[in-house]
C-alpha cells in the first residue's frame, strides 16, 4: 500500500464514529482463493449470486478484492439469513434458471480453496466488551 493511502486510512479510522448498532448483526465473512485463470469466470458467477440474491430481496454483500498483501484474491461479507430469506433465494435461484444443488460444484470449478467464517459486527471493542458482560 502506497504511504500516502496508509495515513488517509489510518486518520480516517482514527477520526470516524460510526454508528454501532446494540445487537449488531450476523455476517458470514468468506476468503476465495481464485485458481489460475479463472479470475473472470469467478466473478461471473458471483455476480449471478448476487443478481439472484438481489431478486429475491435479500441485502446485498460486500465484496472486497485484493490489492496487495496476503494471499487470498476476494473476500465476500454476506448477511446471515432468516429460513424465509433463504427459501426466497431458493425460489428465485429456480427462477433465474439456475440449478442450486451445483452450486457449490460450479463455484469450486474457480477456486482453489476458501473459508466461510461467522461473525457480529461492526462493533467496537467496548460495546463488545459490554455484551460479553451481560
Amino acid at each position: 500500500m502506497k504511504p500516502i493511502t496508509v495515513l488517509a486510512a489510518a486518520a480516517a479510522f482514527a477520526f470516524a464514529t460510526p454508528a454501532i448498532a446494540a445487537d449488531p448483526p450476523e455476517s458470514i465473512v468468506s476468503i476465495y482463493h481464485v485458481a489460475p485463470g479463472h479470475q473472470e469466470a469467478f466473478l461471473q458467477w458471483l455476480a449471478r449470486q448476487e443478481a439472484i440474491s438481489a431478486s429475491a430481496g435479500v441485502p446485498a454483500s460486500q465484496l472486497y478484492v485484493h490489492t496487495d498483501g496476503d494471499s487470498w484474491d476476494y473476500v465476500v461479507v454476506a448477511p446471515v439469513l432468516t429460513e424465509a430469506q433463504d427459501e426466497a433465494v431458493a425460489k428465485a435461484t429456480t427462477a433465474a434458471g439456475v440449478n442450486g444443488m451445483r452450486g457449490g460444484l460450479e463455484l469450486r470449478q474457480h477456486i482453489t480453496g476458501h473459508t466461510d467464517t461467522f461473525t457480529i459486527g461492526p462493533v467496537t471493542a467496548q460495546a463488545y466488551l459490554e455484551m460479553v458482560k451481560k
